[in-house]
């Protein structure tokens, strides 16, 4: 007895798109894995150092076949911050959310931050030589990294505010200067350290840090249950 045609129809159906999903699947590998690629290049030689060629050559791929994935190099250098400032998320910020907010938040911000800096002085911070790159080169590239530098500085600016808010910081404590003082600690650490090789530079910061807090916080303010120290 023959198959009616719409059953013959809801049985291929459900085929089709299972092998459209898997071939969209295997597509969003390739492309992670190509960004993955990119970003380990861009730490090192920076986002202009990038190149479709250049990716094509590190994933064995034909430089048609790693375009289709992006459609322009700026596309490329754009879903490398993404990447990038992902794992930034991953590896700071989110973990410090599962401290107090106040101090115990901003302290686990500031621990977490010099963990991956630490990491960084050896491979490079794309934030920081974006910065070089495109600090006067406006544009949709500029744009994204800017976004994530700002999205980043205001999660810590929370924090600060927050500490204030719980009563461990002094009422008269401006919460954008320490915050501003903060970020410097790390660019100045980035710089002693990875361009001019200073030793002891982590530890300074570190200090800086703990002088910090020494100027801004109240007699309320808790015990560090733990010294920011980086990995």
């Amino acid at each position: 007895m023959s198959t009616p045609e719409p059953f013959v129809k809801a049985a291929r159906t459900p085929s089709v798109g299972v092998a459209v999903s898997r071939g969209q699947q295997k597509g969003q590998q390739t492309k992670a894995a190509i960004v993955d690629a990119a970003l380990g290049l861009a730490t090192q030689i920076g986002l202009e150092g990038l190149s479709i060629g250049a990716l094509a050559e590190v994933m064995h791929m034909s430089k048609s076949g790693v375009f289709a994935h992006f459609g322009s190099r700026e596309e490329l250098q754009i879903s490398v911050i993404r990447e990038y400032h992902l794992r930034f998320e991953e590896e700071v910020f989110f973990p410090a959310l599962q401290q107090p907010r106040g101090l115990p938040r901003l302290h686990a911000m500031f621990h977490h931050w010099m963990s991956r800096t630490s990491i960084e002085i050896d491979s490079g911070c794309l934030y920081i030589s974006g910065a070089v790159e495109f600090d006067d080169r406006p544009g949709p590239v500029r744009d994204a990294l800017a976004g994530s530098v700002r999205t980043w500085l205001a999660a810590m600016y929370r924090a600060v505010v927050q500490a204030k808010e719980a009563g461990h910081l002094q009422a008269d404590a401006d919460e954008q200067q320490m915050a501003f003082e903060i970020h410097g600690l790390i660019l100045a650490l980035h710089y002693e350290a990875r361009f001019l090789k200073t030793p002891g530079s982590i530890e300074r910061a570190n200090t800086g840090f703990s002088n910090i807090l020494a100027r801004y916080g109240s007699p309320a303010a808790p015990a560090s249950s733990s010294s920011p120290t980086a990995a």
